[in-house]
C-alpha cells in the first residue's frame, strides 16, 4: 500500500550516522510503504530520476528480508506507473550499484529508476554495459 509521508521519514531500526537516506524530508518523498520510501534523485541522470530505498539501513539488496524487497519492488513498479503517466519515457534503466568496486559511493541501499528518452544519447544500446565501453558493442561479436 502506498501512503503520503507527512513527518520526516525515519528507519526503522537504528539509523547511521551520516547517510543521507536514514534521515529524508518529506517534500522529498513522494511514495511510500511501511518498509521503503521513494524520493527524487538530488542528481538525477535525467528528469524523473528516482530512488527507491529501504527505511532500515541495509548496505545490500542481499541484506535485505522477503519482505523488504517485496516492498522495494512494488514501489518500483508503483515510481515506473506514475513516470510512465507524468513524463511519458520511452525505455527505463533500473541498477543497484552493490560494493565500492561496483560504485556505490551511499553506502545505504537505493534502487536507481532511471526514465530514458529518444535521443537522450547518441547511442543507448549495451545500457548498463557501458560502464565498460570497449564490452558494450557484443552486438558486433555476434
Amino acid at each position: 500500500m502506498i501512503v503520503n509521508c507527512v513527518a520526516p521519514v525515519l528507519l526503522i531500526h537504528d539509523d547511521s550516522p551520516g547517510c543521507p537516506f536514514c534521515t529524508i524530508e518529506p517534500t522529498r518523498v513522494y511514495a511510500a510503504n511501511e518498509l521503503a520510501i521513494a524520493l527524487a534523485d538530488n542528481f538525477p541522470v535525467n528528469p524523473g530520476h528516482t530512488l527507491i530505498v529501504p527505511r532500515r539501513h541495509l548496505v545490500s539488496l542481499f541484506d535485505a528480508t522477503e519482505e523488504e524487497r517485496a516492498a522495494l519492488f512494488d514501489l518500483l513498479d508503483e515510481s515506473r506507473r506514475k513516470l510512465l503517466e507524468e513524463r511519458n519515457p520511452d525505455g527505463f534503466n533500473i541498477g543497484i550499484n552493490d560494493g565500492a568496486a561496483a560504485g556505490q559511493t551511499v553506502f545505504h541501499l537505493h534502487i536507481h529508476l532511471i526514465p530514458r528518452y529518444v535521443g537522450d544519447c547518441d547511442d543507448p544500446r549495451g545500457g548498463i554495459r557501458k560502464l565498460f565501453p570497449d564490452r558494450a558493442p557484443y552486438w558486433k561479436i555476434l
